[in-house]
């Protein structure tokens, strides 16, 4: 372009130095093509930072699960911690308790169970109780009781 200027402008002697053009018209199938390769091309921005926007939020949300089952999990141990150190601690109490009586601190914990059991059974109202063929046992167990709370 320049080459075209300078040989119509040195006959007269005016060395053009810069052009600036003011508008440009291209033809209508032109400019129909450049808009639609604008809109194609902001179309394709506006998907990728969908999909960014979408997979952020998929990993936000993911990591969040995560550390709420981390934090739950953690949570239960603790729960599982705290509740062996107070069954060992009474555990450790009842044998305390019992040694003087020569009764084992373990059948003690049985005959415990048995009467907690069976006021369980009770409750629930109905009126046919079966009783396994080892209940004999915990006859023992009772009178083991009976004869720990006497002392």
């Amino acid at each position: 372009m320049r080459d075209i200027l300078d040989e119509a402008t040195d006959k007269w002697g005016v060395k053009v130095n810069r052009v600036e053009m003011q508008e440009i018209l291209p033809p209508e199938e032109i400019r129909t093509a450049m808009e639609k390769e604008m809109r194609a091309e902001r179309d394709k921005r506006a998907k990728i930072l969908q999909a960014d926007g979408e997979r952020e939020y998929q990993i936000r949300v993911a990591n969040g699960e995560k550390q709420a089952r981390i934090l739950r999990a953690e949570g239960e141990a603790q729960a599982k911690i705290l509740v062996a150190d107070s069954e060992k601690k009474a555990i450790l109490l009842i044998a305390e308790a019992v040694k003087d009586t020569k009764t084992d601190p373990a059948q003690f914990q049985i005959a415990l169970r048995y009467v907690e059991a069976f006021k369980e059974i009770v409750k629930q109202g109905d009126k046919t109780v079966v009783l396994p063929y080892e209940s004999s046992a915990l006859l023992g167990s009772v009178k083991t009781l009976g004869d720990i709370f006497h002392k």
